[in-house]
């Protein structure tokens, strides 16, 4: 790693947008940037093995984690963005009511097979959904899990005619269409904050890059891609 390179562990939900991200940062600050694209609980494991970086973006919870290891400098976090949970399916089938709670419910026992991730924020908080309706047992005997990914790439296999995933994760699939967000009551926003290593090569450039992820440039191609800014 050259001495101008930043490197960034980050979650899956904000990729699809951060290439036009990157491209305005290189055009601004010129710091190349390498990045570790994995689910929060693969870097949270790979943090604790001994990975560092510069700079780490993973979900509220697991930023209030990694501050209280004091892995990551307290004064250096920043909000950044919220993700909605959706649905996705091929382009051309029938997409189902999942306006309500029992709708989607309906929906999900009527599928041939869910596919969602069982390493990633959303398919964790998916499969104790599964458990809180009732469907755990039924839903799980014919789903598609991954470790880690993107889930709407089952449709596109075969394997799977609904995915559930964070909708931002959802779009970075081309040829599957997002039927809508989880209804009220089913749906869980996950929340995503930046900080700087405690240990970072090069603290003040890791900081101006999460303080760029908030500006305007940054925000719109997030919102591009159904992440809205954090307050």
């Amino acid at each position: 790693m050259s001495n101008g390179t930043l490197r960034l562990f980050s979650v899956l939900a904000i990729r699809a947008p951060f290439a036009a991200v990157e491209q305005a940062w290189l055009r601004s600050h010129g710091d190349p940037l390498t990045i570790d694209w994995k689910p929060t609980s693969v870097i949270e494991k790979n943090i604790a093995d001994g990975a560092t970086a510069d700079a780490v973006i993973v979900t509220k919870e697991a930023m209030d984690r990694l501050i209280d290891q004091r892995v990551v400098a307290a004064d250096s976090r920043v909000e950044l963005v919220d993700s909605p949970l959706g649905l996705a399916m091929l382009p051309d089938a029938v997409a189902p009511d999942i306006s309500s709670v029992a709708s989607f419910t309906r929906a999900l026992l009527a599928a041939k097979s869910v596919a969602y991730s069982l390493g990633g924020a959303s398919g964790i908080y998916f499969q104790a959904l599964l458990k809180q309706l009732g469907i755990e047992e039924a839903i799980n005997a014919r789903a598609t899990t991954i470790a880690e990914g993107f889930t709407a790439a089952q449709l596109l296999e075969g394997t799977a005619d609904i995915a559930v995933q964070q909708i931002s994760e959802l779009l970075m699939v081309k040829g599957i269409k997002v039927i809508g967000p989880l209804p009220p009551g089913a749906q869980k926003v996950l929340s995503f904050s930046g900080g700087v290593f405690n240990r970072a090569a090069r603290p003040e450039a890791a900081a101006a890059l999460l303080n760029f992820l908030r500006e305007k440039e940054a925000m719109q191609a997030f919102a591009d891609y159904g992440l809205t800014a954090r307050n």
